[in-house]
């Protein structure tokens, strides 16, 4: 196994609004929402319409799985998928930091990770008075010191107006997509509504799958089978 991909935890999180709907939001929590929506549509949309795009800011939203792959073993290599998650965010964010730590000089991978994943899950941990693992601590270093990659932003090559999405990478490098049976926009209705967890793991961790497949096809090495792929549980 390429020596790269031992310092590399992939990572995927899903995140929802933090209650099930506008209504549920006290009369200051509204005000912020409401201020917020007038800078997110033109079109005729009320607060309560647009609630459901709210778990895409830490500031209404809140982490509810994140997901992490890496490489385990040295002999016979296999690609590990895990995932935290609780009904209690606080907890979740708990676990994961404790995880974090145990994991010395590794690098962070995300798809629009340095953009979405990292800094919010920074944001809620400081919301819970989490101390931030130093993986996440990014005041005061120089961009060559900061431990993350980002799958979006290799693509990218420097060009900073281009947006690429991970299923559109996927079926491009012929990558099995993770957006088949469900897709982002579908997490609300399962978290809040149909309360599938399963579900909604599943799909995180095939996310994170995608991404590391998909650093792997960017780097040359070959793609992880499902013989070496494993979820632990």
């Amino acid at each position: 196994m390429h020596s790269l991909l031992e310092k590399v935890l992939f990572l995927d999180i899903e995140t929802v609004p933090q209650k099930p709907n506008f209504d549920s939001l006290d009369e200051i929590e509204q005000q912020f929402w409401t201020k917020k929506t007038n800078q997110l549509s033109k079109k005729e949309e009320s607060p309560a319409e647009l609630y459901q795009r709210a778990g895409i800011y830490a500031e209404f939203g809140k982490i509810v799985c994140i997901s992490i792959g890496k490489i385990s073993g040295k002999n016979s290599p296999i690609f590990q998928l895990q995932s935290f998650m609780e009904e209690d965010e606080k907890l979740l964010l708990q676990k994961f930091r404790k995880f974090l730590e145990t994991q010395q000089n590794k690098l962070l991978c995300a798809h629009n990770g340095k953009e979405f994943d990292f800094p919010y899950i920074a944001r809620r941990m400081l919301v819970y008075g989490i101390e931030l693992p130093k993986i996440l601590q990014l005041a005061g270093k120089k961009p060559w010191e900061i431990p993350h990659l980002d799958t979006l932003e290799l693509w990218k090559f420097g060009d900073y107006k281009h947006y690429t999405s991970l299923d559109l990478l996927a079926h491009i490098f012929k990558i099995p997509s993770p957006k088949k049976e469900t897709s982002g926009e579908m997490v609300f209705d399962l978290w809040w509504n149909k309360k599938d967890k399963k579900r909604i793991r599943d799909y995180c961790e095939q996310d994170t799958l995608t991404v590391a497949q998909l650093f792997c096809a960017f780097n040359g090495i070959d793609r992880f089978s499902q013989e070496q792929i494993e979820r632990i549980r």
